[in-house]
């Protein structure tokens, strides 16, 4: 009988222990990569791009290779991003509920992003027609010079650009030595970063006239750090 009572106090005992019974589950693991070049992805454990999931707890980890881009998670109650200037990686755990949410790099929003939906999101109104008081997306460059002897004026998307219409434009620059500057002159415009900045500027350009962009690093322009755009109407 003695025997009988100390068996059942230890499984007793047991069950009650801190700790006993299941591990608590752990959070789905998600993969977010942005960069080097201008791509930017999200996936989960088996490489699969991420287009639908569950509401709930997730973590994030998020691989960062590029001082150029962001990685940016928004949608219902999360809001996640990287800087600019930083590489590496970060993790996050946010919550997920119904609703469609988007990862983007905020430099370059329209042609680095995607979406994935969570349970079931609520319709959306339509985008507003024309005369609706939609805004066009504004048009963007991207100015890199260095680290090496090289400047390159492109699209977002990675294209060089040679011709380029009137208008107003954002142009993101990239100093990427202290040895070299990025200056931009057309008709109506002159501008540039000092020799020994080095960094990421967003210029505001307008092209009120047709002719010629050049851009070029002052020092370094004879070595073949220079190039040109034309302007069309």
């Amino acid at each position: 009988m003695r025997l009988l009572v100390v068996a059942v106090g230890l499984a007793v005992a047991a069950l009650g222990a801190p700790g006993a019974g299941a591990a608590p589950a752990q959070a789905t693991k998600l993969f977010g990569t942005v960069g080097p070049e201008f791509t930017i992805t999200l996936e989960d454990a088996q490489g699969n791009a991420v287009s639908r999931l569950d509401p709930g707890t997730y973590e994030i980890e998020v691989n960062d290779l590029s001082d150029f881009h962001t990685f940016h998670l928004q949608g219902p109650g999360v809001n996640e991003a990287t800087q600019t200037v930083f590489t590496g990686k970060v993790t996050w755990t946010v919550t997920l509920t119904d609703g469609t949410y988007t990862f983007l790099c905020d430099v370059h929003p329209s042609s680095m992003r995607g979406t994935f939906t969570s349970g079931t999101p609520q319709a959306q109104p339509p985008p507003p027609g024309p005369g609706g008081g939609g805004s066009a997306t504004p048009r963007k460059l991207v100015l890199t010079s260095g680290p090496a002897y090289s400047i390159t004026l492109r699209t977002p998307a990675g294209k060089a650009v040679r011709t380029v219409k009137r208008g107003t434009y954002t142009l993101t620059v990239r100093d990427r030595s202290r040895l070299h500057n990025a200056h931009v002159a057309a008709p109506g415009y002159n501008r540039m970063t000092t020799v020994p900045f080095r960094g990421t500027q967003t210029w505001r350009v307008r092209l009120a006239r047709t002719g010629t962009l050049s851009f070029l690093c002052d020092p370094h322009a004879r070595q073949g750090m220079r190039g040109s755009a034309r302007i069309t109407r």
